[in-house]
């Protein structure tokens, strides 16, 4: 026997609810987990640090993400910057464009790897390979010998000023402007990113 209309729409708005409540729950924990692991790093951050301050039970997050390692992988999973391409001078604006971003708000996923990234392996893998994504983008414009290691310093530029400002706070750096930064920066940028034929001659 078909059950009443409304017995059927009140129980499918509790199963609409409580689904709407498991999403909100693991996304809590997934944003607590990124600034613990970004604030600790992966060999300090507790399961049951993260659960104190996600305000559930340890249980819980093991139920949902399985493992410390699986919530760290998925906390530090980062959405990939904009495709590096086109002339030099665009490209030095990309990389700018893009640490800018990183400059302006707490990039908290990055940092759990950069913290991290000295004791855990997976997260040394995760910046090697972001840098390498880089180099590989960059390196197509240039026709330079030394084009391995002039993409291998952009990256450790960047990367630098991320963790100086972000993670080792240092006076000047931190309290600068996004704009103060990569203005400071950009002629350093688009001198390694320019082929030794596009270098400006020293007479002019």
């Amino acid at each position: 026997m078909q059950r009443p209309y409304n017995e059927r729409m009140v129980d499918s708005a509790h199963r609409t609810s409580r689904a709407d409540q498991r999403r909100q729950t693991e996304a809590r924990i997934l944003a607590v987990a990124r600034q613990v692991f970004s604030e600790y790093g992966y060999d300090r951050a507790t399961i049951r640090a993260i659960a104190s301050k996600a305000k559930v039970n340890p249980g819980l997050v093991i139920h949902y993400y399985g493992s410390k390692e699986r919530l760290f992988a998925e906390a530090t999973r980062t959405t990939p910057d904009e495709p590096i391409a086109g002339p030099p001078d665009q490209v030095a604006e990309q990389l700018l464009a893009a640490l800018h971003a990183k400059l302006t708000e707490e990039p908290t996923a990055t940092l759990a790897m950069l913290r991290s990234m000295l004791t855990h392996p997976e997260a040394a893998h995760g910046v090697r390979e972001a840098l390498r994504h880089q180099q590989r983008q960059i390196s197509l414009g240039l026709s330079a010998d030394d084009a391995l290691l002039r993409t291998a310093l952009t990256g450790a530029i960047t990367l630098g000023v991320v963790v100086g400002r972000h993670l080792l706070q240092l006076d000047g750096l931190r309290d600068a402007s996004p704009e103060q930064i990569t203005d400071l920066l950009r002629p350093c940028l688009e001198s390694l990113t320019r082929s030794p034929a596009e270098e400006p001659s020293a007479e002019r």
